[in-house]
């Protein structure tokens, strides 16, 4: 099958600066992809240039087959949303919406079909007589899906659009794109800092760092088996507790001596010889009380703070000799001061060469 988008041998620079630097990417027709990195990791810039809004210095573009490289946005197939909204205020939400149609000359019944399917699925007929200033930050978003959404192209691109509505209006609209990419089943290209965001839309994600794709593959891939120590402390919210210390063939010794087999784990090389290594453990991974008995490795700690989290909690203590949070439902009554078995499968974690930072 064809791809729906394709980028070959990308490159891009400002001057002197590399902000993309020989980049591969091969998008599947009605894929939805997420973008993800940190302020200035070159997610947004290469949906700039998949736009057409920023002239590549090497390599080429493909939409639908077609080599769109030095072609205009408005030739490209594209519908775009930004992050902020970008709605005409004189405007109402049915002109902002048919406005670009009325520019290309399109005939009045097609633009009234368009418009009224748009706000049909997006679910915003009351509003098509009201202007932005008396829409909400979730109806205004809704008005800039929907006018990338009359345009009826076969790839949307998304440039961070739930960045400046509070945390449940960024639910909500979350579960609007997921409906809405399950409905039209176009191809949909979204970019993001938000690893909530990335888990929770995509069929796959980029993970990027300094404009190079880190790691590209499904949510669960990328959580459980992250390819590197940057991937793996992006993705998770707590964090993964790392542990510094030696790899010697299944034995991880850490800093403070604590010896932890780890003979459960997948290996891609095991180790031969003493090597320097980091073995992570997700927080909800560690285990307490009578699950921690059938583990692998057992240690005793002391609970140092408690984070109720209503459906679960989250609690810091000590394990050899390094802070570490772990993650238990909330029906287990845990305290300060508390001393408490915990335990861990090796097998679940992820193993790392401190040399090169890769998986193991």
């Amino acid at each position: 099958m064809q791809n729906s988008v394709s980028i070959r041998d990308l490159s891009l620079n400002f001057g002197s600066v590399k902000v993309l630097e020989h980049l591969d990417l091969e998008i599947a027709q009605g894929e939805f992809i997420v973008l993800l990195g940190p302020s200035g990791c070159g997610k947004s810039t290469l949906l700039n240039c998949i736009a057409g809004l920023l002239d590549v210095s090497d390599g080429q573009i493909f939409i639908g087959g077609k080599n769109v490289t030095w072609l205009e946005p408005k030739d490209r197939g594209i519908g775009m949303v930004f992050q902020s909204y970008a709605l005409y205020p004189q405007m109402t939400v049915e002109r902002n919406l048919s406005f670009g149609l009325r520019v290309a000359g399109m005939k009045k019944e097609e633009i009234e079909q368009r418009v009224s399917r748009a706000a049909e699925i997006l679910q915003i007929q009351p509003l098509l007589d009201r202007k932005p200033a008396n829409l909400s930050g979730g109806q205004r978003q809704r008005v800039a899906i929907g006018r990338a959404l009359v345009r009826d192209v076969d790839v949307f691109l998304f440039d961070e659009p739930l960045s400046n509505l509070d945390a449940k209006l960024r639910s909500d609209l979350r579960v609007e794109i997921k409906r809405l990419h399950h409905r039209l089943k176009n191809t949909m290209i979204y970019v993001t800092h938000d690893q909530i965001e990335a888990l929770t839309l995509a069929d796959r994600i980029a993970v990027m760092k300094n404009g190079v794709i880190q790691q590209l593959a499904d949510p669960h891939t990328i959580y459980n088996r992250p390819v590197n120590l940057y991937v793996a402390g992006f993705i998770g919210s707590p964090q993964m507790n790392m542990f510094e210390g030696t790899l010697d063939g299944t034995t991880f010794t850490a800093g403070d001596g604590t010896k932890v087999d780890v003979g459960t784990y997948a290996f891609t090389a095991p180790s031969k010889g003493s090597a320097k290594a980091v073995l992570g453990i997700r927080p909800e991974h560690i285990v307490l009380g009578d699950a921690a008995a059938g583990m692998p490795f057992q240690t005793d700690a002391e609970i140092e703070i408690v984070e109720p989290m209503g459906s679960d909690t989250l609690a810091w203590t000590n394990i050899a000799g390094q802070s570490v949070t772990f993650r238990c439902d909330s029906d287990v009554v845990i305290q300060s001061g508390q001393k408490v078995r915990l335990g861990f499968d090796p097998g679940r974690g992820s193993l790392f060469s401190s040399e090169t930072t890769n998986r193991l």
